[in-house]
């Protein structure tokens, strides 16, 4: 099975990550997660969870935090170059990068790869794969919105977080959960086990 890969960088809303490796088991999906070294803080500052760095380790975490044990999860360290999705190689879905910071943006724009989750990006694009990228920030300066245009130009899809009030959500859930099903359709990935919005309610 070819695996999904996802990426969470050190920008605010992590709930959308998580949510999404949830979801993702739940349908028995392959999973190849990457955290960058910022998101570990992050995750302590916002969430107050301490995440574990060791992959076997980090495995088991989300799967007793996410209360999931379908699907395939393999995690991967931010500096593990030799992993083999930093290779064109290892085949993929595709790759989400959520939530995404303006630092690691602007380097895949760049062509930059600092760490594995830039390369990771740039191995995406040039196999012509899919690449969604979810950036967290507001507000945009021009440098930021340049750096997008050249990576919707290269292949990748750009894909905010942004809620939908037409909804009528209820709850944070709701909005995640919106956010979600945004972000893997643009994957062409039709999930269940989450609600989706068809329509007012007559």
């Amino acid at each position: 099975m070819k695996s999904i890969v996802i990426a969470i960088t050190g920008a605010s809303a992590m709930q959308i990550a998580e949510r999404s490796i949830q979801v993702l088991l739940e349908n028995d999906q392959s999973v190849d997660l990457i955290l960058s070294k910022g998101s570990y803080e992050v995750a302590k500052s916002e969430r107050g969870i301490n995440i574990p760095v060791e992959p076997n380790t980090q495995e088991k975490f989300w799967r007793k935090k996410l209360e999931v044990q379908s699907g395939k999860l393999t995690c991967y360290r931010w500096n593990d170059h030799s992993a083999s999705i930093a290779s064109g190689s290892h085949k993929t879905k595709g790759m989400v990068i959520v939530p995404c910071s303006m630092g690691t943006l602007g380097r895949i724009a760049s062509g930059f790869s600092l760490d594995l989750i830039e390369r990771c990006a740039d191995v995406h694009l040039k196999e012509n794969r899919r690449l969604i990228i979810s950036p967290r920030e507001s507000p945009l300066s021009l440098i930021h919105i340049e750096n997008m245009k050249r990576l919707a130009i290269a292949g990748a899809s750009i894909v905010p977080p942004i809620p939908a009030w037409y909804t009528n959500p209820r709850t944070i859930e709701d909005i995640i959960d919106f956010i979600v099903v945004r972000l893997f359709d643009s994957l062409g990935e039709d999930l269940n086990y989450i609600k989706r919005w068809n329509g007012p309610i007559k």
